[in-house]
């Protein structure tokens, strides 16, 4: 099938009477996830995450700025998300962000901002004059199915692995060191959210978990839950489509709790393997 073609009248037929029998085109089971690939580096704050074909990138970049008066000792986050024209032929090459790119970012914004994943008490140089502000910068690059939950799994990569530029501060002088004069910090991170989609079919009678392209163009809906893997949900995010009962959503909140787990580990191990060096650059 070609990226972003309808599908036929046979290809829906076919995806919906292999999942009444708990099957799927690509062989997985229901609630499997597609093979997740992490690649960090080289410089601090990158990272490519491939979930089956669908390919993001995460980049992390910093700046001093002054905090808003109502958190005088807060930094701030914001979030960016960028589709490629050669990711889908959908996605096309205008300069005004798209409303799938505005809904990402705002879920990613939920995820880990507003959930406080990440300590912006940290990010304070002098209270009430300069804090940092982190920027994630989010690009698909190949879209085919579930880009909310790859590039949550990039954003998070990225923010782990990044380390912003170690600060002396005398008086309201702040000085600001280079990698060859300090080690750079690495951010506080309170807990790590994990976001877990799941695509309804057959009146939501029947769920997958991770949907694919297809899979998305045959859906009846689709919910999100962002969980760590403690099984704390940090937020849950339905866009219309077919109605849910309380069982079903307390179901798959199960699901998505271990899935989370699931996903923080294959982080901590990608993590593991690259150890920033001091010559790696902000």
């Amino acid at each position: 099938m070609v990226k972003d073609i309808a599908p036929s009248e046979n290809e829906k037929e076919f995806v919906l009477s292999a999942l009444l029998k708990s099957q799927r085109v690509d062989s997985r089971g229901p609630h499997d996830v597609r093979t997740t690939r992490i690649n960090l580096g080289p410089q601090f704050g990158h990272a490519e995450v491939r979930l089956g074909k669908t390919r993001v990138t995460a980049n992390v970049s910093c700046e001093i700025i002054r905090p808003r008066p109502s958190a005088p000792t807060e930094g701030n986050i914001i979030f960016n998300t960028d589709f490629s024209p050669m990711a889908s032929p959908s996605f096309g090459d205008s300069s005004m962000p798209s409303s799938s790119e505005v809904l990402i970012s705002r879920l990613l914004d939920k995820a880990l901002r507003q959930s406080r994943a990440v300590d912006t008490e940290g990010l304070c140089i002098l209270a009430g004059e300069k804090v940092w502000q982190l920027r994630v910068d989010v690009r698909v690059l190949d879209h085919e199915g579930n880009i909310v939950d790859c590039a949550c799994i990039a954003a998070v990569a990225a923010l782990l692995h990044f380390r912003r530029p170690d600060v002396t501060v005398l008086g309201e002088a702040v000085t600001i060191h280079t990698v060859e004069e300090r080690n750079p910090i690495p951010l506080s991170v309170h807990h790590i959210p994990i976001c877990v989609t799941f695509a309804f079919f057959h009146n939501g009678e029947k769920q997958v978990v991770d949907p694919t392209l297809l899979e998305e163009q045959v859906q009846e809906g689709d919910m999100t839950f962002v969980v760590n893997k403690h099984g704390d949900v940090c937020t849950l995010s339905k866009a219309g489509g077919v109605a849910v009962d309380v069982q079903q959503v307390i179901h798959c909140a199960r699901i998505a709790a271990a899935k989370a787990e699931d996903i923080t580990a294959l982080i901590k191990e990608a993590l593991a393997k690259h150890q920033p060096r001091k010559t790696d650059i902000v």
